[in-house]
Formats: structure tokens, sequence, C-alpha cells
């Protein structure tokens, strides 16, 4: 059956999401703060939107991915946004990543309104987008994940309802905390490689088959080896996403000192010019600090 959905957010994982949706018959009408970002959803049979109010005019789902949470909150409350706007019954899919309080506080004041909302962040990168092969987990009444079950069928490949309200987001920090270790972890084993003039490539195939195999090595290890760091993820919202890690942590009282380690390689990537860079470029701070000159 054809849904009538308003996608807000068409950047590097939003854009490639809306378009699956409207390749599969749902009428699309998306919207982004940088308008000609809309040109390829209509290509593929969307609509373009002038407007959050436009993309939300006569929508059943309204789905967002956006940056963080400040973001979310401004789409969804502020004047003219999703809450003041979208008809009762309307089921909100959140895609984004942000905290995990504020997307319980939104389904809170969702429901309020006689709405629905789940938050569904996901995981897989630029190429998961892309591949329709997302890993997304799913926070939210049964009844809604279930309602929305379809459409998240049609961008991922592994759904997984993991909880009530703001659980998704909880996940996804977990998932980020690992992608952001491995990758750690994988620079280092590559500079410990390189100084004992292993072959590199030989190297990472090897360990690839055996129990250090991961997604993270078949993905970022060719970029670290080819020094290739166009942006699937970007440092900037890998640094984003450790601060939810290390404050959910804080505030559960949860003890990780893996993380806030992570968490602090990853903001000295940052802070050395290459938050636009690839999350793989995390590479680079381990190579400074291993004397390599990187410029």
């Amino acid at each position: 059956m054809t849904t009538t959905i308003g996608f807000i957010g068409l950047g590097i994982m939003g854009g490639p999401m809306a378009r699956h949706l409207a390749g599969a018959g749902h009428d699309v009408a998306g919207h982004n703060r940088s308008p000609e970002k809309t040109a390829p959803l209509v290509e593929a049979g969307g609509r373009a939107a002038a407007s959050v109010t436009e993309a939300v005019d006569g929508a059943e789902v309204v789905a967002l991915m956006l940056p963080d949470s400040p973001d979310v909150e401004a789409v969804l409350t502020g004047d003219g946004g999703v809450f003041d706007t979208a008809k009762p019954g309307t089921l909100v899919v959140d895609f984004s990543t942000i905290r995990p309080d504020v997307a319980a506080d939104l389904a809170a004041r969702a429901s309020e309104r006689g709405l629905r909302m789940i938050d569904a962040p996901v995981s897989g990168g630029q190429a998961g987008a892309e591949n329709a092969a997302l890993s997304i987990m799913v926070g939210g009444a049964a009844e809604d994940v279930e309602a929305a079950r379809p459409l998240l069928d049609v961008v991922g490949k592994t759904v997984v309802h993991v909880g009530p309200a703001g659980a998704g987001q909880t996940v996804k920090a977990a998932n980020q905390l690992i992608v952001a270790g491995t990758i750690a972890l994988v620079a280092e084993a590559i500079t410990f490689l390189q100084a004992h003039g292993a072959d590199l490539p030989a190297a990472v195939e090897v360990l690839g088959g055996g129990l250090a195999g991961s997604a993270v090595l078949d993905q970022k290890a060719s970029k670290m080896l080819d020094r290739e760091f166009a942006p699937g993820f970007r440092i900037d919202l890998h640094h984003k996403d450790m601060g939810i890690v290390t404050e959910a942590a804080r505030e559960a009282g949860v003890v990780t000192p893996v993380a806030a380690l992570v968490a602090q390689l990853v903001a000295a990537t940052r802070a050395a010019g290459d938050g636009g860079l690839d999350h793989s470029a995390l590479f680079r701070t381990i190579a400074r600090l291993n004397g390599e000159d990187v410029s």
C-alpha cells in the first residue's frame, strides 16, 4: 500500500533512504535546508517540499534524518514544526542519532499532541543507506513499531525492536562506542604492522579471516592503507555520538574507561582539523602520535 511520507533531512544518509521509499512506490515529499538536495529525490519519483510544514502536510508518516538533538527538537517543536502541523495519528519516525533522554521526552510530547513517535537510529553508513542494508534499532510502543515496519524494511536489512521510547538511541550509542573503539584498534594495529615492515594488505586479509575480523576491519582498513578518508560518516558526527555515550554512561553511573579514551581520541582528531573526514581518519591521530607526517 502507498504511504504518504514527509521526509526531513536529505543528506548522505537521508537522501538515499528517501529515494528507496519513493522507489518502493510511496508518496515521499522531502525537505532539506539546502534545497538542491531535493533534486535526486524528485528524479526518483518523490516531491520537493519548500518547508517542514509543506513536507508534513497530508503525511501519514513523518521521517527525520537530522544531525543532532537540537536539530530534531527544532524541527519537531519549533513554530510551524511537526508537532504544530501534523494531523492526529501521524507516525513520526526519527532515524537521527540523538540523546536517549531527548528521544524519550519527545515521544512523550508527541503523544500529548495525539501523535505516535518511535526512535529508529541506523547503522551502516553511507553504503548501508545506498544499498538499503541498514541495521535499525527501534525504540517505542510495539504497535507503532509494527506500523512502521513495512517502511523500515524498505531501507533496512536488520530491523529490531529493542524496547520503549529512547531504547533505540541507547543501543545506537553502544553501537557507536563499539565502532569507534574498533576503528582506534584497527588504526593502532596497522601502525604496529607498518613499523615491523609487514605486508599490510596481506596482514589485513588474514586478520579479517580470524576472530579479529569485523565489518569495521573490512570497510575501514583499506581507507587507512590508502590514506583516503572521503567521508561516509564524518568525525564531527562521531564526536557528537561519543559525547552521547559518555554523558549517558555518567547519568547511569556506569564506568566506561575505554569509551572515555576513545572519545578523547575522536576529539583530538576533530581538533586537528579532520572533523569533515571519514571516522576512519582517526588513523591520522594515531599516526601523528607515532611521529608520522600526515599533512
